[in-house]
């Protein structure tokens, strides 16, 4: 299994007046973790949008377990659970600094066409999962 990290910062413009992340942002960061995600495997998303084609999350199941706070340093690791023809499923866990589990997630994604519409994913993708 393909396993991507990366860190992230928490802004005060995440937080709430007490210092905690706000139970959205984490959208942010399990978005920034798929991004990586392909980059790290040479899938730049721009160029796919100019072949005509993306991917669109169609699913989100977070759990949220410990808050993180203003200034703290996460690990988001994000790994791939399950390719099909025209969909991918991540996993996705966001840790504090002393290692403590934040949240888990997993999120599907469909490969979508211009007109909106699901699509295979191609070949030379496909390739690079």
């Amino acid at each position: 299994m393909e396993v991507n990290r990366i860190k992230v910062r928490v802004y005060y413009e995440d937080t709430d007046f007490g210092g905690v992340v706000y139970y959205a942002k984490y959208l942010r960061y399990l978005e920034q973790g798929r991004t990586e995600f392909f980059r790290d495997r040479g899938i730049n998303l721009a160029e796919c949008q100019k072949k005509g084609f993306v991917f669109a999350v169609t699913d989100v199941h977070i759990q949220y377990k410990i808050s993180a706070r203003y200034d703290d340093l996460l690990d988001v690791v994000t790994t791939v659970s399950e390719v099909r023809n025209a969909s991918m499923t991540f996993d996705t866990k966001i840790y504090n600094q002393e290692g403590a589990t934040l949240v888990t997630s997993e999120t599907k994604v469909a490969c979508m066409n211009g007109r909106g519409r699901a699509t295979r994913i191609p070949a030379e993708i496909m390739e690079k999962l």
